[in-house]
C-alpha cells in the first residue's frame, strides 16, 4: 500500500509543485520502499516454502510414528492404497493450506490500511472500492461452493480408486493364480471411466473460477479508474491522488486473490486433515502380558483350531486356498499377528512374549520392507552372518546370479525397497533373508509369484532342501512349489477340506486340481496322472 501513496506525493508535492528537493525526497523514499518490498517478497516466499516443507514433513512424521505403533493392526484397518493416496495428495494439500495464514492476515491488514488512505482522498471512492472489492470476491463464492462439493466427491472416489489400484498391485500374483486379474482389471476400468465425467465437471468449474478470478478484478479496476479519472478531470481529486487510487486498487487485487485462494484451499485442507486424523484415531490392539520366551524342547506341530490346519514339525507343508484372503488369515494366526487359539506344541501363542515369538516363528511375505544399504546387511537383517552362510541362503533362493551381476558383490548398495533390481530379484533377496534368519518355523506367502517357471522350480527344490528337518509352511497355488511339499492342505471356506501329497490331492479333489491348474494347457485329469507318474518314478 505504501508505493502508491509515495507516488502520489512525488507527483503532487514534487512535479506539480515544481519542488526539486521534495521530488528527490519522495523519489528516494519510493526507491527505498521498492527495495524493502523486494526483500520482503523474497523473505515471504522463503517463509511460505519453509512452512509448506515443514508442514509436510511433520505430517509424514506423525503418521509414520503412529503407523509404526499400530504394527500389524494397520493392514486390517487401512489398505495400502489409502496410505498411498494420503502420502501422494493429502500431505501436500495440508501443507498448502497452512500457507494461507500469513497472506490472509496480510490481506486483512492491507484492506484496513487502504480504507484509511482512501477516506483521506474521497469518501465516495473509498466506499466504491471497499465495497466493490468484497463484491468481486463474493461473485466467485457460489462457484467455489460448487467446486468444493464436486472436488470432495472426486477426491473420495479417487481415493477409493487409488486404494483399489494399490490392493490390486499388492495382490497381483494371487490374482494371476486364481484367474481373477481380468475381472479386477475390468472393475478398475469401469470405476475409472465412471470417474472421468466428474473429473471433467471439476475441471469445468475450476476453469470458470480461474477465468472470473482473472477477469472481474480487471473489470473492477477499469471501472474505478474511469470514476477516479472523471473526478480528477473535474478537480475533485488531484492527479497524484488519481495515481494513488489506481495503485491502491491494483495492490488490493493481491490480497483479494489471497483471500479467494484461501477460501479455496481451506476446505481442501480440512478434507485431507480429516483423513490424517482418521489414521491417527486408530488404536493398536490391546495386549495382555506374555511371558513365554523359549521354544518347545522337542519339534512340535503348529495347530490352528479355526481352520483345522496342523503344520507338521520338520516338514514342508503347503497351504492352498481358492480365496487368497483365507490362507492369509491362517498364516496371520499361525504367526501370532491376530488373536486366536493357535497352539505350538502344548502351549498357545497367546502366552508368548511377542518379541520372542518373532524370533522363533517368522512370517515372510512380499510386503516385507527392504531398507537401503549394502546387500550383505540387507540380507543379514539384525544378525551377524558369515559370507558362507549368506551364500548358502542366496543359493537356496537362486539369488547368486543377482550378487554376481552387481559391481561390488555382497558389498553392493541396494536402494530403498531394492529399486535397483527387478521385482523377481527383489523377491529372491527377500526369500534369502528369510532363509538366513533360520527360524524354528518359517511361514512363506507366495515366495515365487514373481519368478519364471524355470527359476520357480529351482527355488522350490532348493528351499525344500535348505529347510530339510525344519518346520516350513508355504502358501502357494503353483504346481511347481506344491510338488516339492511333503504335505499339502487344501483350504475351502476357511477350513481344511483335505490333506495329502500334491499328487494325491490332484487325483482325489477335483476342486483342488481345477484351482492349481487354472489357465494351464493341461486338463486337471491329465495333470493328476502326470503328477502320479512323476511321484512313482521318484
Amino acid at each position: 500500500m505504501i508505493p502508491p501513496y509515495l507516488m502520489s506525493k512525488t507527483i503532487d508535492d514534487g512535479l506539480r509543485a515544481r519542488d526539486t528537493s521534495a521530488l528527490l525526497l519522495w523519489i528516494g523514499a519510493l526507491v527505498v520502499t521498492g527495495a524493502v518490498v523486494a526483500i520482503l517478497g523474497i523473505l515471504r516466499h522463503r517463509t511460505m516454502t519453509l512452512i509448506r516443507v515443514d508442514a509436510a514433513y511433520r505430517t509424514v512424521q506423525v503418521v509414520t510414528r503412529h503407523v509404526t505403533r499400530l504394527g500389524s493392526t494397520l493392514p486390517r484397518q487401512v489398505s495400502a492404497g489409502e496410505l498411498t493416496h494420503l502420502q501422494a495428495g493429502d500431505t501436500s494439500r495440508i501443507a498448502q493450506t497452512l500457507t494461507i495464514t500469513g497472506p490472509g492476515v496480510g490481506a486483512a491488514i492491507a484492506y484496513v490500511a487502504t480504507a484509511v488512505l482512501l477516506f483521506q482522498i474521497s469518501a465516495v471512492l473509498a466506499l466504491v472500492i471497499l465495497l466493490g472489492v468484497p463484491a468481486v470476491a463474493l461473485t466467485v463464492g457460489p462457484l467455489l461452493g460448487r467446486l468444493h462439493g464436486a472436488e470432495n466427491r472426486y477426491r473420495e472416489d479417487q481415493g477409493a480408486l487409488t486404494a483399489l489400484a494399490g490392493d490390486m498391485v499388492a495382490g497381483l500374483s494371487v490374482l494371476n493364480g486364481i484367474g481373477g486379474k481380468r475381472m479386477f482389471a475390468g472393475r478398475y476400468r469401469e470405476r475409472s471411466q465412471a470417474l472421468v465425467p466428474l473429473g471433467y465437471r471439476v475441471a469445468a468449474i475450476t476453469s470458470w473460477v480461474q477465468a472470473l478470478t482473472a477477469c472481474l478484478p480487471m473489470v473492477f479496476l477499469a471501472v474505478v479508474t474511469w470514476i477516479s479519472a472523471r473526478m480528477a478531470a473535474s478537480g475533485a481529486i488531484t492527479v497524484g491522488e488519481l495515481v494513488a487510487v489506481y495503485g491502491y486498487v491494483a495492490a488490493l487485487l493481491g490480497p483479494v486473490s489471497f483471500l479467494i485462494e484461501g477460501a479455496d484451499d481451506l476446505p481442501r485442507g480440512l478434507v485431507s486433515a480429516r483423513r490424517v486424523i482418521d489414521i491417527l484415531a486408530l488404536a493398536p490392539a490391546p495386549e495382555e502380558p506374555r511371558t513365554l520366551i523359549d521354544a518347545p524342547a522337542t519339534p512340535s506341530p503348529l495347530h490352528d483350531p479355526t481352520s483345522g490346519l496342523v503344520v507338521a514339525p520338520g516338514k514342508v507343508t503347503a497351504l492352498v486356498g481358492a480365496r487368497p484372503d483365507e490362507p492369509r488369515a491362517v498364516v496371520d494366526r499361525l504367526a501370532g499377528y491376530t488373536g486366536s487359539d493357535v497352539s505350538w506344541g502344548e502351549t498357545q501363542l497367546s502366552e508368548w512374549d511377542r518379541t520372542a515369538l518373532r524370533q522363533h516363528i517368522l512370517l515372510a511375505d512380499n510386503d516385507a520392507y527392504v531398507f537401503a544399504g549394502p546387500l550383505r546387511s540387507v540380507v543379514s537383517g539384525r544378525g551377524e552372518h558369515s559370507s558362507e552362510d549368506i551364500w548358502r541362503a542366496l543359493h537356496a533362493a537362486a539369488a547368486e546370479d543377482i550378487v554376481e551381476a552387481l559391481p561390488d558383490g555382497l558389498d553392493s548398495h541396494l536402494e530403498n525397497q531394492a529399486r535397483n533390481v527387478s521385482g523377481g530379484q527383489r523377491q529372491r533377496l527377500q526369500l534369502s533373508r528369510a532363509l538366513l534368519a533360520d527360524p524354528a518355523v518359517l511361514l512363506l506367502v507366495e515366495p515365487t509369484s514373481a519368478l519364471d517357471a524355470h527359476t520357480e522350480a529351482t527355488v522350490a527344490g532348493w528351499v525344500a532342501q535348505h529347510r530339510e528337518g525344519r518346520t516350513t509352511l508355504v502358501v502357494s497355488t503353483s504346481p511347481l512349489v506344491l510338488g516339492q511339499a511333503d504335505e499339502v492342505a487344501y483350504l475351502v471356506d476357511g477350513k481344511v477340506r483335505a490333506t495329502g501329497t500334491h499328487g494325491e490331492l490332484l487325483a482325489g479333489q477335483p476342486g483342488y486340481a481345477e484351482l492349481v491348474f487354472r489357465g494351464s494347457a493341461e486338463t486337471p485329469a491329465e495333470a493328476a496322472v502326470a503328477q502320479l507318474v512323476e511321484g512313482q518314478s521318484r
